[in-house]
């Protein structure tokens, strides 16, 4: 076996080399991609706003007419808007009376105690005290 020499050496890589970059320049295979159509694209015409001369411009410091709040545009678009009340709902309304302002933030709060009284629990309050020792149970009774 023979020994390459280093120019041999030099022109196999350099051949190889061209070889690769020449690859890429191909149309088919490993490089070949997808790539839009430069005559299919056509120029869009701008945006023209025909003149309103109906129109008054906005007052300064003055809110716009098109901003209410998200919620309120969302509840319109479900449900139509609000709808008036009953006669039913007027009346329960004007008897439940007004609310404290805070009435919200105190319901929620760790520090409140509320206590739904059912009959389980009537019972337990309604228990004698003592430690348990002379605690009953009947079963099937």
């Amino acid at each position: 076996m023979r020994i390459l020499t280093k120019p041999r050496v030099q022109a196999l890589i350099l051949a190889t080399a061209g070889a690769g970059l020449l690859s890429a320049c191909g149309g088919g295979g490993l490089f070949n991609r997808e790539r839009p159509d430069e005559f299919a694209v056509q120029r869009q015409t701008p945006l023209v706003v025909p003149p309103d001369f109906a129109l008054t411009p906005p007052q300064e410091g003055q809110p716009r007419p098109s901003e209410r709040a998200l919620q309120d545009q969302t509840l319109d678009a479900l449900f139509g808007g609000p709808a008036p009340r009953s006669a039913i709902e007027r009346n329960t309304i004007s008897h439940a009376g007004k609310a404290e302002p805070g009435i919200r933030s105190t319901v929620g709060d760790f520090d409140t105690n509320t206590v739904a009284k059912g009959r389980v629990t009537r019972d337990i309050l309604a228990a004698p005290e003592g430690d348990g020792q002379v605690a009953q149970a009947k079963a099937g009774g």
